[in-house]
């Protein structure tokens, strides 16, 4: 049985790295006291280490230990050891393609699915989806395959960003490439916003934070979804 936290982001406005994630780590990883951190996606191109150590720093406010993927050999075998793991944000083509080089993708699925707590923000949020097709990234590097781990039978896009009418801003809107990905794929988007997560659990899929979240589907009318709602059965 599946138990995970899918965050937005990893980051509010005036807050520190998690802050508003951390009062819900010891649910998450109840009993556990030290986790595994998958910091490939190297937000702004920092090493693992540095990543590593931001993680930690934020996980010891709430009594949790961090171990970076990167000090194991063997990278599939730290995974399948874990106790809980956290995947944070950065570039998802870059960590994509890590976990496919790494050949740590459909294990991380495997043991997230056989109830390892897993939490990811960001890249490691949008890996819990069908795809990482609707990621709001460069593709600083070409991953194997665009498939990921199929957590939920949903596509995110994190950080989702409403169209603003005062915006001198002429390119187009986070809607209108969901639409675009709509073109060619089926699969549901959930556009979620800054200080949402999606939580997995006994079996649910339910909406958490403040706001609401905006629901594609192909050749329908975008609409929003109050939190506390149940997505288990978006498809």
């Amino acid at each position: 049985m599946m138990h995970a936290i899918l965050a937005s982001t990893s980051t509010l406005y005036a807050q520190d790295y998690l802050e508003y994630l951390i009062p819900h780590l010891p649910e998450l990883y109840k009993g556990i006291d030290e986790i595994l951190f998958i910091p490939y996606a190297r937000p702004g191109g920092i090493s693992h280490e540095e990543y590593t150590a931001k993680a930690s720093e934020a996980f010891l406010k709430a009594g949790i230990k961090v171990k970076g993927i990167h000090e194991f050999k063997d990278h599939a075998q730290a995974v399948k050891d874990a106790k809980g793991i956290f995947t944070g944000g950065g570039n998802t083509f870059l960590l994509v393609s890590e976990l496919y080089r790494n050949k740590v993708m459909n294990v991380l699925k495997e043991v997230v699915q056989n109830s390892t707590p897993y939490m990811g923000t960001s890249a490691g949020t949008n890996i819990g989806g069908l795809s990482m097709q609707t990621t709001n990234d460069m593709p600083i590097v070409y991953p194997p395959s665009f498939k990921t781990l199929g957590l939920i039978p949903f596509n995110i896009n994190p950080h989702y960003l409403d169209p603003d009418p005062d915006s001198q801003h002429k390119g187009e809107t986070r809607e209108t490439r969901i639409k675009e990905f709509h073109g060619l794929n089926s699969q549901p988007v959930i556009g979620l916003r800054e200080g949402s997560w999606l939580e997995l659990k006994d079996n649910k899929v339910t909406l958490k934070g403040e706001l609401q979240a905006r629901i594609f589907k192909k050749d329908k009318v975008p609409y929003e979804l109050e939190t506390g709602a149940d997505l288990s059965d978006l498809n």
